[in-house]
């Protein structure tokens, strides 16, 4: 099941309209990443959130096999907030991080063995 923020997002951004971010290595700003940031989204409020949408199946795709990345938008360069401020609805200011990919909850295990008396 999808966990994270994009149901609650205050704001999205296409895949396509993102490319300034990527890829996020190359960024001069924080990054984190796997459970980092897991921890990071999930003390921030889905309204102060920029997602990565997907536009089409192969965005889709290329935002699954991304590692869940959170990239506090106060970190990011003048230059890369400009580009940002213009490709969102509403005042930059009013969110706190950029979410990119997402991750899965918690599901437990099952054996074959449970489907052998099926």
């Amino acid at each position: 099941m999808p966990k994270g923020h994009f149901e609650s997002a205050g704001a999205s951004l296409e895949y396509g309209a993102a490319s300034f971010l990527f890829p996020v290595d190359d960024l001069d700003a924080t990054v984190r990443q796997y459970r980092d940031a897991e921890l990071a989204l999930d003390e921030v409020d889905g309204s102060n959130v920029i997602v990565v949408a997907p536009t089409s199946l192969a965005t889709s795709y290329a935002l699954t096999q991304h590692a869940l990345t959170a990239i506090p938008v106060e970190s990011l360069s003048t230059a890369v907030q400009s580009q940002l401020a213009d490709e969102i609805d509403g005042p930059l200011e009013a969110f706190e991080l950029i979410q990119i990919g997402k991750w899965n909850s918690d599901s437990p295990n099952h054996s074959l063995t449970e489907f052998a008396d099926a």
